[in-house]
């Protein structure tokens, strides 16, 4: 049977189904298309519940984000809580982002709770993710989802599913909650009907406990009060970030905050963007020519969820350029760690991604870094772990997501640009500049450089293509890459490491995962896996040269840009 012929029967099972009237025309004008692509990407499959929930496409159909899928993955959700946590009240934390349908989502959502009995705490209006995080741990809960699609395209929404520590799911929870999910076999399962009296909104003593959280942990106040007319451009790319970002540095004590008019409304279609993504420069295009404008000190831009910061900063020619995700963290562990009072015992967190600038930069200062697979739920479960053993004092990843403190268990924007606003203010305090202290760490630990390949592929004929490609590298290493040989592979899926000289192997202590990465002569390192919540595969390239002394920034930087393109290309043909 083709893919078309599956998706035809799955479409005639839904339209022979409990649904409602307006989603049977949306299948009958699928099913009388000449279009078969659209009717076969829209029910070629189902769409997966993973571990960290469900993102898709909003429309009608079993791959995509709709009522129904929302639906099932509650009423899946529900039930396990319901089996984890007999004869107790059970109690869960709903918020939602500024995408489309994710305030109707959110309802439909606290409406399958109540009717299964569960206790909801819903936020009345859109906040952030980390207030999600927050929250639950704050109001005792045991579940908590947020409807967001984080930093995709304006036509995706989703459903992120975090447990009673504050953090997406891990094992078993996570597959224990996939498999009730997957267990739903019909909508008339789903208990659409509320009990609007186990319904309540969530107070604002919650946003003013996190507020004062963030606070604790921002280090240099006297530097910050000294400089809070420092000039700071923020735009919140239409998403959620408004709500919090500004209000949190007010309380910082900042006082000139300069927002993107036309970027601060909340608006699901992200209409002055291409994508609301703050790793892509055409999201930051705005915030960059506003400060330049103004001549402002610091550019912060936001995903529409706020887990995640674009940072912009000058250089010495008073040039404002990007940060990548890898240069702000690996600034922000320099400063904590270079005003931590207490290290003994202490630990921060990375991804096996993350540049390894970051585990230079601890080593020095006596830290103990721990590397995780990608994604903040494997760090908040190493958190969980290390729980009154360790003091856990930040944690980060290149794709711009960071993490200050325990209070949050989940990538944090909001705590994060007052982070960096506290830094830029405290470099200027001393007459230097985030670009200074940048070029500082990089000569006193190496120059770092990372790049990213990404390669897009959608529909079901992308996943196949996806997989392939990983099975093709997987299956044949490459002999060398940018003209260097490769000495030693990481397969995170079979749990090998090898050497390629020797032909000797050892396993890795890692629970399995799709990744590969490939290290060079030089010490380069190549790493290789299929995105998570984006129909593409991903190329992490790290490389690393010796900076002598400032004057030789733009020689050596030009060095490494260069090579990175040759890898690019290399990886893309």
């Amino acid at each position: 049977m083709s893919l078309y012929e599956k998706a035809k029967a799955r479409a005639e099972h839904w339209l022979n189904s409990t649904i409602d009237d307006a989603t049977k025309e949306e299948v009958k004008k699928l099913l009388s298309s000449p279009d078969h692509k659209l009717l076969t990407d829209s029910f070629y499959k189902d769409l997966e519940f993973g571990t960290g929930g469900l993102r898709g496409i909003m429309g009608v159909g079993s791959n995509c984000i709709n009522q129904y899928t929302i639906g099932s993955a509650t009423q899946g959700l529900s039930n396990y809580l319901l089996k984890s946590f007999p004869n107790k009240e059970i109690n869960v934390a709903i918020a939602y982002d500024s995408r489309n349908n994710s305030k109707y989502f959110a309802q439909v959502a606290a409406n399958i709770f109540s009717a299964n009995g569960i206790h909801v705490h819903l936020f009345s209006e859109l906040r952030p993710t980390p207030l999600l995080s927050f929250a639950i741990r704050y109001l005792k809960c045991d579940s908590g989802i947020v409807i967001t699609a984080s930093h995709n395209p304006k036509e995706y929404n989703g459903y992120k599913v975090y447990w009673n520590q504050g953090a997406q799911l891990v094992p078993p929870h996570d597959k224990n909650v996939m498999a009730e999910v997957n267990a739903i076999s019909g909508f008339d399962q789903i208990k659409f009907n509320p009990n609007p009296s186990l319904i309540k909104m969530v107070m604002a003593d919650v946003e003013a406990q996190y507020y004062q959280e963030v606070m604790q942990r921002i280090p240099k106040k006297d530097s910050i009060q000294r400089q809070k007319n420092i000039s700071i451009v923020y735009s919140s790319l239409h998403g959620a970030g408004i709500t919090m970002v500004p209000q949190c540095l007010n309380q910082l004590g900042f006082e000139n905050i300069l927002l993107v008019d036309e970027q601060k409304n909340t608006d699901g279609n992200f209409p002055t963007v291409s994508s609301p993504n703050p790793e892509e420069q055409s999201a930051m295009k705005m915030s960059v020519e506003k400060a330049k404008k103004s001549n402002a000190d610091l550019v912060m831009a936001t995903d529409p969820d706020t887990d995640r910061v674009g940072i912009a900063i000058k250089n010495d020619k008073n040039e404002f350029f990007l940060l990548n995700g890898n240069q702000a963290f690996s600034l922000m562990v320099w400063f904590i760690l270079k005003n931590l009072d207490e290290k003994k015992n202490s630990y921060i967190a990375k991804t096996i991604v993350t540049t390894e600038l970051i585990d230079a930069i601890a080593r020095a200062f006596g830290i103990e870094c721990f590397n995780t697979l990608t994604g903040f739920k494997y760090i908040a479960e190493l958190m969980s772990e290390l729980e009154g053993k360790k003091k856990f004092i930040a944690a980060g990843e290149e794709s711009y997501g960071y993490m200050i403190g325990d209070f949050v268990r989940d990538k944090d924007a909001v705590s994060a640009c007052a982070f960096f606003a506290g830094m830029a203010a405290t470099a200027k305090d001393e007459g230097r500049t985030l670009f200074d202290w940048l070029v500082q760490i990089y000569t006193e630990y190496g120059f770092y450089k990372e790049g990213l390949v990404n390669i897009v592929r959608t529909g079901a004929d992308g996943e196949r293509q996806i997989k392939e490609m990983m099975e093709r590298f997987r299956t044949k290493t490459p002999e060398k890459i940018a003209g260097e040989k490769i000495v030693r592979t990481l397969d995170y899926k079979l749990s090998l490491e090898k050497d390629i000289n020797t032909g000797k192997t050892k396993p890795l202590q890692f629970p399995k995962s799709d990744v590969l990465q490939f290290y060079t002569v030089s010490g380069s390192k190549i790493s290789v896996r299929p995105s998570g919540t984006e129909p593409k595969i991903k190329f992490y390239v790290s490389l690393k040269a010796k900076l002598d002394s400032k004057s030789n920034f733009e020689k050596v930087n030009a060095e490494l840009d260069n090579k990175i393109k040759t890898i690019k290309a290399e990886l893309s043909s």
